[in-house]
């Protein structure tokens, strides 16, 4: 349920200020502000709304079949109606569609922006990369935003299909993150940073152990169907890679060996899992949880030690 089940992807508005963290004034105030306080708020107001609707469910209902018996398709909206509050249950309806609106505003701004550094770093068509003259936004990459979302509303069509898809695609960017940092930290200590994370090793290496987890959680056979996800852009990469004419290849087949294995690897443990997991057994539960943390573990130290200094890193700390 926390991977594949909507919970993931409650809490993924954190990643907004950091998508957008180059345009910020003072990164290194602004950033972890805002990074704690939307996990901080989301975690009080989710935390209200289970403690209600928990307070409001009628004890009868409970008297029969306990929480089995509890079967809403739309919890707080039933709820209402249940007790006579219709105006409400109309409200959480019309909420239903006005809420998820904003997270659609902020993921256009971020993920346009994801896609305009994707074609700075020479893996997306130069056209993504224009900024509008007037309001400097990357327009076209929205736009491309856009096909893609309709393209995954044309493949996954439910609600809980779309948010498992998109949440264990989430946590698999949550990968990269500690291994980037630590990479950066080992190999460019001089580089500027406006922001700095005490322990940053120790927390990098349980950040990463921790979303190997999540990523385990999210039951076989959808740990292996997403490495399909995955696949689908790599002849986009290599088309442009290609066209540059393989730079750094070699190190650079070196540095992404340690993701290349990863993925399988987690598929293989996910199908020998615990059936608590989707699995086939082979491995009871409370051992698998073991076994993927020593996995998280091994791929850590391999993705830090496997990083280089870039041309890129060599720019940035050029221009510092």
């Amino acid at each position: 349920a926390v991977a594949t089940a909507g919970i993931v992807f409650s809490f993924n508005g954190f990643q907004s200020p950091v998508n957008l963290a180059g345009e910020a004034r003072n990164p290194g105030r602004s950033i972890p502000f805002a990074v704690l306080g939307s996990i901080a708020l989301a975690t009080v107001v989710y935390v209200i709304l289970q403690v209600a609707y928990i307070g409001a469910v009628p004890p009868d209902l409970l008297a029969k079949a306990g929480w089995h018996g509890i079967d809403f398709r739309s919890p707080f909206a039933e709820l209402a109606i249940i007790v006579n509050l219709h105006w409400l249950a109309m409200l959480l309806y019309i909420d239903a569609f006005v809420s998820p609106s904003g997270t659609g505003i902020t993921y256009t701004a971020t993920t346009a922006r994801m896609v305009y550094g994707m074609e700075k770093n020479g893996t997306m068509p130069a056209v993504l990369g224009k900024l509008h003259p007037v309001w400097g936004v990357p327009r076209m990459a929205m736009f491309f935003n856009l096909a893609v979302s309709f393209v995954f509303l044309f493949f996954f069509r439910g609600w809980g299909t779309l948010a498992a898809v998109i949440s264990v695609a989430t946590i698999i960017s949550y990968l990269t993150g500690p291994i980037s940092a630590m990479a950066l930290r080992r190999h460019a200590p001089e580089l500027h940073r406006p922001l700095r994370i005490a322990a940053l090793p120790v927390l990098a290496g349980v950040a990463f152990v921790m979303a190997t987890e999540l990523l385990y959680w999210a039951r076989w056979p959808l740990t292996g169907e997403i490495i399909l996800l995955m696949v689908v852009a790599l002849p986009v990469y290599c088309y442009y890679q290609a066209k540059q004419g393989w730079p750094d290849l070699r190190r650079n087949l070196k540095g992404a060996a340690w993701m290349i294995c990863y993925l399988p690897t987690i598929a293989l443990v996910s199908w020998a899992g615990s059936t608590d997991f989707g699995g086939h057994g082979y491995l009871s539960y409370g051992t698998d949880l073991v076994v993927v943390a020593v996995v998280g573990a091994v791929f850590y130290v391999w993705g830090v030690r496997s990083g280089w200094r870039t041309p890129s890193v060599e720019k940035a700390v050029a221009q510092a």
